[in-house]
């Protein structure tokens, strides 16, 4: 069953097609992958799903409910959530306050009830700091709980960032080039988090990587797009065997 589509996605900047007429669906429960040297368009289809593009055309399809026109504060309410190829923490908080701001698309509570931090408020607190610490135990963060983010080495912080949106409970996870930065250990690492999400937490994911390593190894599917158009889809053995996405990386004849 289909859990996100996007039909006939375009996009202009100026003159300019960063994104040209692109389909595709993903199915509940996969990893999908989107690949494709720079500039081919994967971070502005990321930009799209999470609204803070509007297409030029085409529609953005999300667990049987039209998108396309939706405002970006209310996408994490959905069910979508993101992290982003440059780690955006707040470095001088902690990992566990960090993890409690992906909480705030759940928070209900009034402005007069938090001021007088009423019960309602005073239990709601508690769901939010027990949703936090079974990502914390999920991820095995536990040690670096109440540590600074400015004290964590950059791999920590990229775990942390996954785990802030995890707790935005998603339905759909986009991971922005999870491995940006990591050494080849941190990088299947990084590997094994994302298979768990997708079997232990039921969690559909969408990657975008250069890392074909990490590619192959957790992906369902592949899309390889190339100035803002398809170029192939498949398994990740299909799409890395495909002459057309041989020469889009290395050029001349495949």
């Amino acid at each position: 069953m289909s859990l996100f589509a996007a039909q006939e996605l375009a996009v202009r900047f100026g003159g300019i097609k960063a994104v040209d007429s692109v389909s595709f669906e993903v199915r509940q429960g996969e990893v999908f992958a989107i690949i494709g040297p720079n500039g081919a368009g994967k971070t502005t289809i990321f930009n799209l799903i999470s609204r803070i593009y509007n297409p030029t055309s085409g529609r953005l399809m999300f667990d049987g409910q039209d998108i396309t026109t939706v405002p970006p504060y209310r996408i994490a309410g959905l069910g979508i959530a993101r992290t982003f190829q440059n780690i955006e923490l707040f470095s001088n908080a902690s990992v566990l306050q960090n993890l409690l701001i992906g909480r705030h698309c759940h928070a209900r509570a009034s402005v007069g009830s938090q001021l007088l931090f009423l019960p309602s408020t005073r239990r709601a607190e508690v769901s939010h700091r027990e949703k936090v610490e079974d990502v914390i135990a999920f991820l095995e963060l536990e040690r670096y709980r109440d540590t600074l983010i400015a004290n964590l080495p950059y791999g920590v912080r990229k775990i942390v960032e996954l785990g802030r949106a995890l707790c935005i409970e998603p339905k759909l996870l986009l991971l922005d080039e999870p491995s940006s930065g990591l050494n080849v250990e941190e990088t299947e690492v990084m590997g094994f988090w994302i298979e768990d999400i997708k079997k232990d937490l039921g969690i559909t994911v969408i990657m975008v990587e250069h890392d074909m390593s990490l590619v192959s190894m957790v992906s369902d599917r592949v899309m390889a797009l190339n100035y803002g158009r398809v170029l192939a889809m498949g398994t990740p053995a299909e799409v890395q065997g495909n002459p057309d996405v041989i020469r889009a990386y290395i050029g001349g004849e495949a």
